[in-house]
């Protein structure tokens, strides 16, 4: 029995490398390298849209925080014009 144990153990064990292997190789394949080259670049854009969109939620928070941020600079009054209203 524990040589059966051992045997499948080193079995399962010869297999794993193999596959592991195998999976190495092709990934240094011209056309591995070309996949690996296509998942960083869609990586790269997924994340810089997920950024996009994270500033335009956070502008938009800002906005409905300070409400009216987007009507421009505050506007100082003449103070006298303002005297001259109330007489």
């Amino acid at each position: 029995m524990k040589a059966g144990v051992w045997f499948a153990a080193g079995a399962a064990a010869g297999v794993y490398g193999m596959v592991r292997v195998r999976r190495l190789a092709e990934a240094f394949t011209p056309d591995g390298m070309r996949d690996r080259i296509g998942a960083a670049v869609l990586g790269a854009r997924m994340f810089g849209e997920e950024v996009a969109r994270g500033q335009a939620a956070a502008e938009i928070h800002l906005r409905q925080r300070f409400d009216g941020a987007d009507a421009g600079p505050p506007q100082l009054m003449n103070p006298q014009s303002s005297k001259e209203g109330t007489r």
